[in-house]
Order: structure tokens, then sequence, then C-alpha cells
């Protein structure tokens, strides 16, 4: 699908001196900018050889060339020498051969070949006999590829250096090795940041010493990608070590990646300074198979599934059966003269693995203290948790064992009105007594957003002056909302702390547990939030700022302090949040699979206890072993190319509404509903109406997510579909399904 639309934006005009206003991101840029060289050089090449004029075109080459030579220094494929190749094969005038060699970039490009064999583009005529067996590759072959990836160096180096490093770091490689990568060079600390940000490729960096700060490109796109980092001001007198700098700022925009040091400093001057996200810190030169195999070690630590592989070592074994699952080891499918076409259906390997055993290789849900336990840690780090829950009956359960553990008969719950139904059963559950919070309505459209923090403080703030703030234990809020409107996760949080420093929070994330994966997305997450409100409040310079902007603090002047920005007090806060994510929903997982995120500071103490005789009670004793496995797997996608998919599953989302709003008859037809239409202007301070409009363009939706009350999912487009002459339900089951196959929500 993306390599159709690349195709269409193709046969456009030319843009020039392009910028956020023209695309989305630098890689919708990076595609369409390739795609016009190929049309380009194809018209080039044919005019040249009916021997009609040529300058124009191939002035237009040459600008094109120009335009995406900064871009590729933070991608490994093409490369600098096959890039430096296209412009003198261009500047020599052998059209036939750049248009040659532009077409089979492109294809490795829009295909992905390029990661999963090696593409020769040295060939002199211009041909591969594998290009054209892309498409007769199996998924089994697929599977027992080798992953790719891409490290990226940051160094100052000369172009012979860094031929010698990608030289050197070639020869380290061995047929065990797990993985195959290849090295990217980028020069300055900016360049570092817009290669995390632009290439999803990278899954490892190098950080060595002595390096500049500023990037030398300057194009428009590059730069705002360093927008969306914050001020980095701080950095430029080179007042912190730089390279341990960077790998903060690195972790913070792709906690993902793993970081290695190279330093000239002692151990005792980088103590205390190197973040978490260093896998290991290299003293003045490293040893480059040293390195080869920690950043194999460090992908493979991202890479390992402990349960789906015990789980495959298990299917394996010449286990007899004599327990209570006749479809075990498709015993009772296998010797069945009337069902053996599931069997056929579904293949040997998922009734291999289906089992009531614990032992063997594998875990108890209920009791984990082998892969289970480990696959759980892994996507408690995965997801920036402190614990992390596996459930195999949907968030519905996820959502009732947390409300059963963290309340008590007779606790206050404030929760909104439009609430999935799973926590109405889990308050009834745990005797609760319910508030309602009401959203703000959308009478035009028949659907509600989300509750406002005024509606949130007051309420808190009226249970206070009526002496029932001690019996308030938990807000529960929906985050997105089905619709796609996503809160300001840490004002919300901080505010209410502020009157109710203990207050627990229970994030239903169950449509957006993808949204930690990107950085744009993480700052509104529950445990990304919960992070660095902990961090915050632990750091003196917060104290001081509390008492300035609290020592004039009327409690009783409930108005005033529905306006203005309230901070809790350092001394008695306690950050104490939980996250429930439907996997199957926006992650890799089989139906019913979802996950609890725990980051309380109190659980241990409070929760521990409570939390387990609730997951007890709603986890049956015979959970789903593939579910579970899959769980296991979706977090190994979600650390390895979440951030890839996201990316493009945003890119998507954007070019169909550009598509639904500019094309002449279906905007006759359908309104793309836009943040203007699904956000009040009371909570959206940015001013932004709409993500795109026709006359201007994109707009940065940075400074929207960075401070509004509420923000729009870019992935979730919403559509009015009333001048088709159809109400919704029958324009998405009569036209869209029936007639089209296409499924919506």
């Amino acid at each position: 699908m993306s390599e159709q639309i690349v195709g269409q934006e193709a046969a456009a005009p030319p843009r020039h001196n392009p910028s956020l206003a023209d695309y989305y991101n630098a890689s919708q840029l990076r595609f369409d900018s390739w795609n016009r060289l190929k049309n380009c050089t194809l018209s080039l090449r044919r005019d040249a050889e009916q021997g009609r004029p040529c300058d124009d075109l191939h002035q237009q080459a040459a600008d094109l060339i120009e335009l995406i030579a900064p871009i590729e220094s933070y991608w490994a494929f093409p490369g600098r020498r096959n890039f430096d190749r296209l412009g003198r094969l261009l500047q020599g005038g052998d059209y036939a051969a750049v248009s040659s060699l532009t077409e089979r970039i492109v294809r490795a490009m829009m295909s992905g070949s390029y990661r999963r064999r090696h593409i020769d583009l040295g060939l002199e005529d211009g041909v591969d006999e594998n290009d054209d067996k892309e498409e007769e590759t199996s998924i089994d072959e697929f599977a027992h590829q080798r992953p790719y990836f891409e490290m990226l160096v940051v160094d100052n180096m000369s172009p012979h250096q860094e031929s010698m490093l990608r030289a050197s770091l070639h020869r380290m490689r061995r047929d065990e090795d797990s993985f195959i990568y290849e090295p990217i060079v980028v020069p300055s600390f900016e360049d570092a940041l817009i290669a995390v940000l632009f290439n999803h490729n990278i899954q490892g960096v190098v950080v060595r010493y002595g390096f500049p700060f500023a990037s030398r490109h300057k194009l428009q796109i590059l730069q705002d990608l360093l927008g969306s980092v914050g001020d980095l001001s701080a950095d430029r007198d080179g007042a912190v070590n730089r390279g341990v700098m960077l790998a903060r700022c690195l972790g913070k925009l792709r906690p993902e990646l793993d970081v290695y040091l190279v330093t000239d400093q002692s151990v005792e001057e980088l103590a205390g300074q190197v973040p978490g996200n260093c896998r290991r810190i290299f003293y003045n030169q490293e040893d480059y198979f040293e390195l080869h195999l920690n950043v194999l070690r460090g992908d493979e630590a991202r890479f390992d599934t402990p349960f789906f592989t015990a789980l495959k070592k298990y299917s394996k074994k010449p286990t007899g059966v004599f327990h209570a699952l006749p479809i075990s080891r498709a015993k009772s499918i296998t010797k069945s003269h009337w069902i053996q076409d599931m069997g056929e259906f579904y293949g040997m390997n998922i009734f291999l693995a289906e089992t009531s055993a614990t032992s063997g290789g594998l875990d108890s849900l209920l009791a984990p203290q082998g892969p289970l336990k480990k696959a759980q840690e892994l996507a408690a780090r995965a997801f920036g948790a402190r614990h992390s829950f596996f459930v195999t009956n949907g968030t519905s359960t996820g959502n009732k064992i947390v409300v059963q553990a963290v309340t008590r008969p007779g606790d206050i719950v404030l929760i909104d009105r439009d609430c999935h139904k799973s926590h109405h059963y889990g308050l009834v559950l745990a005797g609760a007594h319910v508030i309602y919070l009401d959203s703000y309505p959308l009478p035009e459209f028949s659907i509600y957003g989300a509750v406002p923090l005024r509606e949130i403080k007051r309420q808190l703030l009226g249970l206070k002056k009526a002496g029932k703030l001690d019996r308030v234990r938990l807000l529960l809020l929906t985050n997105c909302t089905f619709d796609g409107i996503v809160y300001n996760v840490e004002r919300v949080m901080e505010e209410c702390l502020a009157i109710k420093p203990d207050l627990i929070f229970l994030w239903d994330e169950a449509w957006f547990g993808f949204a930690g994966l990107a950085p744009t997305y993480r700052h509104r997450t529950a445990m990304h939030s919960a992070s660095m409100l902990r961090e915050r409040y632990k750091d003196p310079a917060y104290r001081q700022k509390y008492r300035a902007k609290m020592a004039d603090v009327d409690w009783d002047d409930h108005e005033a302090l529905l306006k203005r920005h309230i901070y809790p007090d350092p001394d008695q806060v306690r950050v104490r949040v939980y996250a429930t994510h439907s996997t199957h929903k926006t992650l890799t997982s089989l139906r019913q699979g979802s996950m609890i995120h725990v980051h309380d500071q109190d659980y241990k103490a409070k929760v521990e206890e409570p939390f387990h005789e609730a997951y007890m009670t709603h986890t049956s004793t015979s959970p789903n072993y593939q579910i579970l496995a899959s769980l296991d797997v979706g977090r190994r996608q979600a650390e390895l190319e979440g951030f890839e998919l996201v990316q493009k599953q945003v890119e998507m989302a954007m070019v169909l509404r550009e598509t639904l709003i500019t094309h002449p008859l279906l905007k006759k037809y359908f309104q793309v509903l836009t943040v203007g239409h699904m956000i009040p202007p009371d909570y959206r301070q940015s001013g932004i109406e709409s993500y795109f409009d026709p006359e201007h363009g994109w707009n940065d939706i940075w400074e929207a997510w960075a401070g509004d009350e509420f923000c729009l999912d870019a992935t979730r487009v919403t559509l009015a579909v009333g001048h088709t002459g159809l109400d919704g339900d029958s324009f998405k089951n009569q036209v869209l399904m029936d007639r089209y196959g296409i499924q919506i929500n």
C-alpha cells in the first residue's frame, strides 16, 4: 500500500524547498524524492536514446540528487559509495546506467529486499538475476533469514576512516552470528538525533568522543526533526560530557536502543553520569571484535522470547500424553475420522504446543518462576513499567484485576461515565462507591470526547471540602478514547496529586498499547508519565519550584484553583500508576492477549498480595499457551520494530487524510473530522485546527502534543459519511464490507 501511495505522489509536479508543509515527515520526503528521481532518469534515458534535448531533465535529476544527498547520509542503503556513483554517472552523461541504478535502488528500498539479502549495485550491466526472485521467496524462507539492522556510529571521521571502520566490522562477521548489520557514521550530536528519529533500521548506537554539536546539513525538514527534541542549548557550551549527554537524549527519544560509549575519561570521572541505556563503556579505543560481539548481544537480549522459545522446544519433545487434554499433541484430531480437516487448516505445531503442563521447560502463569516470569520482566522493560503481567482473557479481565486489587469496599472511585463496561463490573465486585465524571459532548456527531481536567479537579476539591478526601482511592480514565482523544496524562496526574497526594491512577490504554513505541506518543502514556513524575519529585529543583508556585494558594478558593496549574508537595506525594493494554488490538498478539503494567512505588508494601489474589481470582488455571507465546513475541516486535511500524502507521493515516480532503470527488461525500471538530478550542492551547489543510499543507503537531489538554491520535481517521445518503452502519456493512471486503471498526 505504501508503495502505491508513493507511486501516486511521484506523478505530481516537482516540489522545491521541501518542508513539513509539503510532507508529513522526512521518510515521506525520502521515498517521494527517490520515485521522482526514478521517473526523471527514465525520461532522461528515453529522450537521450531518441536524440531529444536533455538539459532540463538533466538539471532536474541533478537537483533531486542534491536534495536526497543529506537525507541518505542517515541510511546504510544504498550507501555513500553507490550514491556518489549515481552522481558521477549523471555527470558523465551515462543516462542508461543512471536510470538502471536508480530503478534498482528504488525497487530494493520499496520492497525492503536490502534487509533480506545483499543487493549488488556495482554490476556493470545493471542487472542482478536475484532482483526478480523477491516475490518467489516463501514465508518460511524469510523466517529463516538473519534479521538485518543498522548501527549508528557518532564520530567525526574522514571518508577513508569510515571506509576502514566499515571494512573492519565486515571482517568480524561469522556464519554463526544471529544478525547482519551495517554501520552508519554521522559526525555530530544533532546528526545522531536526526538519524535515530529518521532511520527506523537503527538498533544500536556507538558514541565516541570529540565530535561537534551542530549538523552541517541545513535542510529544513531535518532541522524540524530536531525541534521535537526540545531545548538542547545546555549542551552547546560543552559543560556536560557530550557523549553522556547524547546517550541521555537517545534514551529519551528511543529507549529501546542499545548505546555503547567510547570515552577517554576515567571511571572515576564518569561515575554517576552514565545513563542506564549504556550497555557498555569502552575506553580510548574499542576492540572491533568485542564491539561486534556486544552489538549482537544487545540485539539478542531484545530478540529473546523466553516463553515462546520454551514452547517451541517443548513441542519438539517426544511426549506421552496422560493428562486431561485430548487435543494435546493433536491426538484427538489425527486419529479422528471426522475432524482431520481442522489439523490441515491450522497445521500441527499449534497442537504440538498444546499442553496443560507447567513443567518440562514451561511455566505456570499463576506462579511464574521460569520463562514466563522472564517474559513478563522483558515486557516491563519494553513498556517502561516496574512490573508487567500477561492476561489471556482480554483487557476486560485486566481492568477487573487492577480495580479489585487496589480498592476496598466503601472506597470512592472517580471514573469517566463513558468507560468500558469491564470497569463497572470490577467496581461492583470491589464494593466501591462510584462518582461518575462527564466528558465534554460533541452533539453534532453524537459522540463524547474526554473528561476535562477542570471537571476532575472540581470533584476532588468538592470531596476535600466535604471531608471525604481520605476515602478517595482511584481515578480511572480511558486513554486514548475509542474515538482517539488523548489526555495530557502527566498534567492530569500532577494536578490531581496536588489535591490528593496518594491518589492511585488506572489508565485504560486498551487502544493505546502502541503509544510507548514512538517519541511523540510516549509522553502521553501512563508508564512514561509516571516515570517522569517520579524523577521530577526527587529533584531538589522541584522543591524550590513547589515553594514558589504554591506559596500563595488559598485552598478554599476553588474557582482560583480550577484556573491555575497546581503542584503536589514533594514530601507527601506518592506516584501510583497502573495501565492496561489490549495487546491484541494495536500490537501483535492472538485474540484476548493483554497486559497489565505497574508503576506504583507502594506496590510491594501495599498492593502485591491483593493484586496476586485478584489475579488468581480472574485468571484461568488453564491459560492458553498460544496467547502467552504471542504476547512474548509481540513484546519482541515492539522493541525491535515498534518505532518503525508506528511511524509507518502514522504516515499512512496522514496520507489517507490528505487524499480524502483533496480528492475532488471523495471530498464531496466524505468529511474527515479534524482536531477542530473533535476537541473544543478551550482544550487546544496550540490553536491547531487540523493536521492537514489543502492551502497550508501539514501542520507541526509537536507543539500540540507537548502542551494541549487533549490531542487527537493521528492513526484514527473518523469519517462523517452523511453526504453519501447512508448512515454509518449501512456504509460500513453494505458498502465497505459486503461490496469491497474492507473491515473497519
